[in-house]
């Protein structure tokens, strides 16, 4: 969600602050600040919009000093303005605290400390904890770090926040559900909402576990307890990410950057888990729970976004391949509906970020019981990686762009490993037919860079479509998640309505919407109910829609009723999805971009959102 950056060291804090944030602006765009310590003195400095608007607002201000932290903001309590934006000071103006995430009980706290004398300057939760801490400072006369510790055993919620105090040389640190990593340099320390901000300056890390604060000093060694006073020795890592990862690298965007990075992150996520010698797969995240897996009643993933159109790809992969139930939730309703699970269950958590909040939520309701919970992730030591009991990391590398791309395919790539090697030790899957399907999944990224040399094509198709209020898209089986994120793709990025549907289902209801203006995008490759998605097309052109078609290479039939056709390798229908996504991604970056639209970091969405 939000994205937080802090400082202490001996360079000049502002500068590594505001690259930072723009590293982090993926994950909130609406508003943005800094507080720097110079001299004993406290100045606050923030802005409504983005981090170039900051940037021109300090041009001419004061910004030395060698202590300081910055946000960049995704608005949840209090509209994007100027008083919403963080940081939030105390009432006294002594005490400034970045904050992502949501404080629950922020209401209660407040009328209380509105009785007390509080007077507030904005809408947000994260100004009641700022003051909290002030009145529990004040009234116990105790120090900083101290007066945080009891202000967080009071509230209800997830945050991960930065205070600093107006003359002290160190700074606090908080997690509870929300990501905070603090980087470890020669007698300096940086502090990220991710490793972004980080790893231009060091690749030793010490990831705040929840329940944790630090108390961060320049020059002195870093001081970690728990929220219950227990001292906890920092465990240093090492960052795997690189600062060219975190790059364009001569692309005008992240999207398209990792959109064309997809051939590269499927072979690094296959990477050391294909046998090359006897074909075996090797996924040694769930080699424990292998044979409860294989016995289990039934699988149950949980997700949101473009991960839960993953989930329902996972859902037809694992029901085919290797005959086991599925369910396919929403992890931000799962818990709502008092689900039924039981001790039999696997449930499958999947997120690009491991920290997206409803889906721990689902993780956290499914182990109290009593099932077993595996997870799909692509960052290493996130939160979902650290609360499920097993799982498997995926290789796309940092996901910059929140539309999300990459994480997609590489997603479904291990989903698909996981049906083959369950459907196989089941012996649901022939070992022929194992065979064809891991050998057909190895050609898959030169596949997908052959579909990528279709993007001048679908950049004159988008040309024609720019001007569109609506789309339609549709798809049969395998297809039809596809569709669904397809559409989601070009409403996020495009700000264009579309709706993805079951091609069959069209004619139950969306058929009343076909005219002369409206597009359809059918995905119609040969493997699967070719024919009759044929007959659906047919009934589109027999009403006057106009027909964009992703066809397998040398369709005829097709290419006749449409106006448009985009071509994909022959491949197997279990593996469509990998390709078939790419000139829907395609097709919603070039009509966004011709629409003026920021492609990167549209309107009202963040990365990693990780408040409920």
């Amino acid at each position: 969600m939000c994205g937080i950056v802090g400082y202490i060291g001996y360079r000049r804090a502002y500068d590594i602050i505001v690259k930072g944030l723009k590293r982090l602006e993926y994950r909130g765009y609406d508003s943005t600040g800094v507080a720097i310590s110079n001299k004993g003195k406290l100045s606050v400095f923030k802005q409504k919009g983005k981090v170039i608007d900051l940037e021109s607002y300090c041009a001419e201000k004061e910004c030395d000093g060698n202590i300081g932290i910055g946000h960049t903001r995704w608005a949840t309590h209090g509209i994007p303005s100027k008083e919403n934006s963080h940081p939030h000071n105390s009432g006294n103006n002594k005490i400034s605290l970045i904050h992502n995430g949501i404080i629950e009980n922020y209401a209660s706290i407040k009328k209380a400390l509105v009785r007390k004398g509080h007077v507030f300057k904005s809408d947000t939760d994260t100004e009641v904890l700022v003051h909290l801490i002030e009145e529990i400072q004040v009234n116990e006369k105790i120090d900083l770090f101290e007066a945080v510790r009891i202000a967080l055993t009071e509230v209800v919620g997830a945050y991960a926040i930065i205070v600093i105090e107006e003359g002290s040389n160190e700074f606090i640190a908080a997690r509870k559900g929300s990501p905070l990593i603090i980087g470890v340099g020669e007698n300096e320390y940086f502090v990220g909402s991710d490793a972004s901000p980080l790893i231009e300056y060091t690749n030793e890390v010490v990831y705040l576990k929840d329940g944790e604060i630090a108390k961060i000093k320049s020059g002195f060694n870093l001081e970690i307890k728990t929220i219950k006073n227990k001292t906890i020795t920092p465990y240093i890592q090492e960052l795997q990410i690189t600062l060219e990862t975190i790059e364009k690298g001569g692309f005008p965007h992240f999207m398209l950057k990792e959109i064309y990075e997809q051939p590269k992150s499927i072979l690094d996520t296959m990477r050391g888990r294909i046998n090359p010698k006897n074909k075996e797969i090797i996924l040694g995240g769930i080699y424990n729970y292998e044979k409860k897996i294989i016995n289990t009643d039934r699988i149950i993933i949980v997700a949101c976004g473009t991960s839960w159109h993953a989930g329902l790809i996972g859902e037809y992969l694992l029901e085919d391949i290797a005959r086991i139930p599925v369910e396919v939730e929403y992890a931000s309703e799962f818990r709502y509906r008092n689900p039924i699970i039981t001790e039999n269950d696997i449930v499958l958590a999947i997120s690009q970020s491991g920290e997206t909040a409803d889906t721990l939520a689902a993780i956290d309701l499914a182990k109290e019981k009593g099932a077993t919970v595996l997870g799909i992730c692509n960052v290493a030591g996130s939160s979902i990686a650290r609360s499920t009991h097993a799982g498997v990391y995926t290789h796309a590398g940092p996901e910059i762009g929140v539309a999300s791309t990459k994480a997609l395919t590489t997603q479904v790539l291990v989903l698909a490993l996981i049906a083959l090697r369950i459907g196989e030790r089941k012996g649901s899957l022939s070992r022929l037919d194992y065979h064809q399907i891991l050998t057909e999944l190895e050609l898959i990224p030169d596949k997908i860079k052959k579909v990528l040399k279709s993007n001048d094509q679908i950049k004159m198709i988008a040309d024609a479509f720019q001007n569109a209020t609506n789309f339609l898209y549709l798809g049969r089986g395998y297809n039809f998640p596809v569709a669904l994120e397809g559409a989601l793709k070009l409403k996020e990025i495009s700000y264009i309505h579309a709706e993805g549907y079951p091609a069959a289902e069209m004619k139950h209801g969306p058929i009343a919407l076909i005219d002369e203006e409206m597009p359809i995008v059918v995905i119609a490759t040969k493997k699967g109910n070719y024919e009759k998605i044929v007959s659906n097309i047919q009934e589109v052109k027999a009403r006057g829609g106009r027909l964009i078609a992703i066809v397998t290479e040398g369709d005829k039939t097709v290419k006749e009723l449409a106006d448009y056709c985009i071509e994909i390798p022959k491949c197997f229908n279990e593996l469509t999805p990998l390709l078939a996504n790419i000139p829907l991604q395609l097709l919603a970056y070039h009509i966004a971009l011709l629409r003026g639209c920021d492609v990167d970091q549209p309107r009202n969405l963040a990365k990693s959102v990780t408040v409920e």
